[in-house]
């Protein structure tokens, strides 16, 4: 799960804080996610993916990946 995890935020073009400060999680929460130290719960990771999904599609993220 942590690699599911890292690959949505890389898909945003996001750093670790600028993501974090996007999604209003704590930074060491999602450190700890990425890096397999604590065991997000699934139902999270969906809802992070869903919200990135759709983020992409409406080319929110266009502006930060030029």
């Amino acid at each position: 799960m942590a690699y599911a995890f890292k690959m949505i935020r890389e898909q945003s073009g996001m750093n670790r804080k600028d993501f974090s400060d996007w999604l209003g999680i704590p930074y060491r929460t999602m450190q700890e996610w990425e890096l397999g130290r604590r065991v997000m719960p699934e139902y999270v990771l969906r809802l992070i993916a869903y919200k990135v999904l759709n983020e992409k599609r409406k080319g929110a993220f266009d502006h930060e990946n030029s």
